[in-house]
């Protein structure tokens, strides 16, 4: 038969144990760490937003909540439900909030409610890292990600569907409302209500919201049409639950409703030194901007820009250019290179008939660009036979908000030239055109630049700065779907999730360098 003291007795008895909360966080671990980085902050402008009338109970400090907040996404812990558990049963949690009972609906109203003041915190620990030399803005990568909207893939509506939802609730409401006014006329003696019954209300709000969603997709559609998509073919789908959302490609395949969130990481440490939240596909636009608060944040420009193919537009190189920063993205110059046969010393110098063949072509099939050099201190263009292209005129178009400006360059020489066959169009009367738009210098010398040994070390940093980013906040922190709806406070969930990012990149260089400094202490 077994022994009855087979079995190790507990340390202390159940009834007996006394729980010392600061005995049981190790004096390394990180929460005190976060505890003591958010309690150096100014919260002033937290403290302002709430009321002093006396009435109630005193409020919890917003550091506290934040604390809670911010350190729940470091161990991945987002939803309002789940950190209140974790205030009750978890120590590292109770011990940041000093055991104190926070509801979910509290934390989930203050993830919102501090949309400004969190822009100061996200300052305020950049300024902090950027003291102690962790942020040095030599070399920064812009980028942009693909995060799923709290909208499901098909509650999407196209303009006809909407229109006819639309009218659907028309007819009811309107039968509602007639019978509403019978049984109102029956009781007249009795004395009707002045509000819109329970029914009626839902239904004006439901045609209030789908009115707003067919006014969304018919401006889709008018865009599309712009840029020459048939909406009737191909129409906009308008997402119901969260309208400001957009349906994109998905990272893992198919389209969804999604939103664009964008980062600004520093090349030293991987701190974010900016962030934002797009509804469109492409971010390359917010490029100018972003760079504008990193210099309004902290007092300095970046010197080095590193972005990949999809943000080396014109407009972002011209961007660059004037606030005196180098721009490093791919670029393709279509000027000949080295290989191409039109590229020659002196470009009045017909190419060989022996290399037309090699010639490049472009989708058309007629000869590229790329056959005809730009002689810039003469303004004009060159043709593979020689012969000038001079300057016509200057043609303007608009494209959305954009501008753009082009220079024509026509031949005059193209009458009875052995190579029309392959460089004009079969209808063609006048000769062969060639447009050269604002950028094509700067595209140009970017392209060049590019081409050094040491700008392509350089560039071939930006996966490891940019793309890291992302990975930490989808892969660790959990943020492949935001649990907010509308632009601005998703915007605001971005915002925490980076804020937390860049304290834990703190967390962890306090405590490296607290670690370096034991040895010499004990030395000494």
């Amino acid at each position: 038969m077994a022994s009855e003291h087979r079995w190790a007795e507990p340390a202390v008895r159940r009834e007996r144990l006394v729980p010392n909360l600061e005995q049981m966080i190790a004096p390394n671990d990180p929460v005190r760490l976060f505890e003591e980085i958010l309690a150096g902050l100014d919260w002033s402008d937290w403290e302002a937003l709430y009321k002093r009338n006396g009435l109630g109970q005193p409020p919890i400090h917003p550091r506290i909540i934040a604390a809670a907040i911010l350190y729940g996404m470091y161990r991945g812990i987002r939803s309002s439900r789940k950190l209140e558990e974790a205030c009750c049963y978890r120590f590292d949690f109770m011990w940041l909030v000093e055991c104190r009972r926070i509801d979910y609906s509290t934390f989930a109203k203050f993830r919102t409610r501090f949309h400004a003041p969190l822009k100061d915190l996200f300052r305020q620990i950049g300024r902090t890292a950027m003291k102690m030399g962790l942020v040095r803005l030599c070399e920064v990568a812009f980028d942009g990600t693909r995060v799923k909207a709290n909208n499901s893939r098909y509650n999407t509506r196209t303009a006809k569907t909407l229109e006819q939802k639309l009218q659907a609730l028309d007819e009811l409401f309107e039968q509602l409302t007639a019978q509403t006014q019978a049984t109102d006329d029956q009781q007249a003696d009795q004395g009707s209500s002045t509000r819109l019954p329970d029914e009626l209300a839902d239904l004006e709000q439901r045609r209030q919201r789908l009115a707003e969603a067919l006014a969304q997709a018919k401006a889709a559609d008018e865009v599309r049409r712009q840029q020459g998509v048939d909406p009737a073919k191909n129409p906009a789908q308008v997402p119901l639950a969260d309208p400001d959302s957009r349906v994109m490609p998905n990272k893992e395949g198919g389209y969804a409703p999604n939103y664009t969130p964008t980062a600004i990481t520093d090349g030293h440490s991987g701190f974010i030194v900016d962030c934002d939240v797009l509804a469109q596909v492409n971010e390359s636009d917010a490029l100018a901007e972003s760079v504008d608060r990193i210099a309004e944040n902290f007092g300095q420009k970046p010197e080095k820009m590193l972005t990949d193919a999809g943000n080396n537009s014109g407009q972002n190189m011209a961007a660059m250019q004037q606030r005196g920063i180098e721009f490093y993205a791919p670029a393709e110059s279509q000027q000949p290179q080295p290989g191409n046969p039109a590229w020659r010393e002196d470009p009045r110098q017909a190419v060989p008939e022996s290399e037309w063949p090699k010639l490049p072509r472009n989708d058309k099939g007629r000869l590229d660009k790329s056959c005809f050099v730009y002689d810039a201190a003469a303004d004009q263009y060159y043709c593979p036979q020689g012969q000038p292209l001079s300057y016509e005129q200057t043609k303007k178009e608009r494209r959305g908000e954009r501008q753009y400006v082009r220079r024509v360059y026509r031949c005059a020489h193209c009458t009875g030239c052995p190579l029309a066959s392959a460089c004009l169009a079969a209808n063609s009367k006048r000769g062969r055109t060639i447009n050269r738009d604002q950028h094509e210098a700067l595209r140009e010398q970017t392209a060049a630049r590019m081409a050094e040994p040491a700008a392509r070390a350089i560039y071939n940093q930006r996966p490891r700065i940019a793309e890291t980013t992302f990975g930490i906040l989808k892969s660790v922190m959990g943020l492949r779907q935001f649990l907010l709806r509308g632009l601005e406070k998703v915007q605001t969930e971005w915002r925490w999730a980076t804020t937390a990012f860049n304290i834990v990149k703190l967390v962890r260089a306090i405590a490296r360098l607290r670690a370096e400094c034991v040895p010499i202490v004990r030395t000494s």
